[in-house]
């Protein structure tokens, strides 16, 4: 059986994704469990074109035009998996573009209306419930009903990382989970509620834990994964443990797409000093999902 096909979008052409695109896609550890193919300029291409670690909006839509371009090849199967470089929210909208990030990108561009983000690492998964927006608006956006749809997402996908059945923990959105509407009411109208109804559906779950534990336990093996209600609450503990290392996983999509943990690093763009280790680690985890869902479609035909 041929190795599957791998996309790789080398992300905003001004920070540092043509180059560690190009790397990871030559890379051995990539070779050995898939084909890869960049979509997006060359390092020096890109370096031509644009200049290194300028914001701007012709890179901004030179790196939507590139995502557009795997997802379509995605979607068509003349690739069976998509792995993503990084790229600048603020040269999105200067583009003129309405997307804060890929999550919410590839779900226009594919139709998919449940998509959440995880981050998945060998000591830490963490699924997000809430991405990009702001603190202020948190509250407001997680809501009971995107929990349950957010912990139903983690307990579909996470077969395929080989939990079978997979036990979830919900973070408490407020510090020590609200202490019963002492600190908040968020978790008892919200949280509470939204977990109860996933075990009802039988998903293993449990919450709200607060915050500051739920991690540690996770850690310490008592759940697969973790439900975060925001951003930053999910993604410091994963960085901290595994920067570098770390995938990022969307999960609801029709198509298999990772990207990388970090952003476009416009600091070090074009200096050959950028470290391909994130990418690498999404585009071998892509192949293998490639290759759990190219099974799971045999098994389904049969």
């Amino acid at each position: 059986m041929l190795l599957p096909l791998v996309g790789i979008t080398a992300g905003d052409p001004a920070g540092i994704g043509p180059e560690i695109a190009a790397r990871a896609a030559a890379d051995p550890r990539v070779l050995e469990v898939c084909r890869p193919s960049v979509y997006g300029p060359g390092p020096e291409e890109a370096a031509r074109a644009f200049r290194s670690g300028l914001c701007s909006a012709d890179a901004g839509r030179a790196a939507y035009e590139a995502i557009v371009r795997a997802v379509e090849d995605a979607r068509a199967g003349r690739i069976q998996a998509l792995a993503t470089g990084p790229i600048n929210k603020e040269a999105f909208a200067l583009a003129g573009l309405p997307w804060k990030g890929h999550t919410e990108l590839l779900a226009h561009l594919t139709g998919a209306t449940r998509v959440a983000m995880m981050f998945h690492s060998e000591p830490l998964r963490v699924v997000l419930a809430t991405v990009h927006v702001p603190l202020s608006d948190v509250p407001r956006v997680c809501t009971r009903e995107r929990i349950e749809e957010v912990v139903a997402l983690a307990a579909e996908g996470l077969p395929r990382f080989g939990y079978a059945l997979p036990r979830l923990a919900v973070a408490g959105l407020n510090p020590h989970a609200g202490e019963h509407g002492v600190i908040g009411h968020e978790d008892d109208e919200a949280v509470a509620p939204a977990v109860a109804a996933c075990r009802l559906r039988g998903i293993d779950v449990v919450g709200p834990i607060p915050a500051d534990t739920v991690f540690v336990r996770a850690l310490r093996n008592e759940f697969d994964a973790v439900v975060a209600c925001y951003h930053d609450q999910g993604l410091i503990p994963v960085k901290v443990l595994a920067f570098g290392r770390a995938v990022n996983v969307t999960l609801g999509l029709p198509i298999v797409r990772t990207s990388v943990d970090h952003g476009t690093a416009f600091d070090i763009a074009g200096q050959g000093v950028a470290d391909p280790s994130s990418l690498i680690e999404a585009v071998r985890l892509a192949a293998r999902l490639a290759g759990s869902r190219r099974h799971e479609g045999q098994g389904r035909s049969e």
